[in-house]
């Protein structure tokens, strides 16, 4: 069985070598991953992310899962569809970091399905395509926090303290931390 997610971070580390890597060059290579996702790996990722939400608060679930739902999921369906053009130019520095962050936090995960897969690609299409915290805007955290825009930035009230959170993708996240 491939390693979906592997060679997802190989296709992107074969860009590191380009003198410039366009938004368009990435883009592409996540559109080509995301086509891998059926409806069948979706199905499990849902399942997986209703599973883990069962030990949040019973106030906060149903949000919780949406949220997931939507930063991850129904980013995959938005690659898929999106035709947009995206000539802008992307850090070499920051795609390799975020590269590097997600192989480490890859490293450790022992799922068999493309879960992984379906939440890096929706991470590196918001930071990297859309220029998006990972978790859109009003997404709320317990304490009746939410993920804020100010001016052009994104701040998350939870960032800080999940950096160095295992399989978090915090530390690729354009958000700031929220201060509350």
């Amino acid at each position: 069985m491939p390693d979906y997610t592997m060679e997802l971070f190989d296709d992107l580390e074969g860009l590191l070598n380009s003198k410039t890597i366009t938004g368009n060059s990435v883009f592409q290579i996540l559109k080509q991953h995301s086509a891998t996702v059926s409806v069948f790996d979706m199905m499990k990722f849902t399942s997986q992310v209703m599973e883990e939400n069962r030990y949040v608060q019973e106030s906060y679930r149903e949000d919780s899962q949406k949220s997931y739902i939507e930063s991850f999921l129904m980013r995959v369906r938005d690659i898929t569809n999106d035709s947009n053009d995206y000539e802008k130019t992307i850090d070499k520095n920051d795609l390799k970091n975020a590269v590097e962050s997600l192989k480490a936090n890859y490293s450790t995960e022992t799922s068999k399905n493309k879960t992984p897969l379906i939440f890096y690609l929706g991470s590196l299409y918001a930071t990297f395509i859309l220029e998006e915290s990972i978790h859109p805007v009003g997404t709320p955290f317990p304490g009746s926090l939410k993920v804020e825009e100010k001016h052009g930035k994104f701040y998350c009230p939870v960032r800080d303290a999940n950096i160095d959170t295992p399989n978090a993708v915090c530390n690729i996240c354009l958000a700031e931390q929220l201060d509350f």
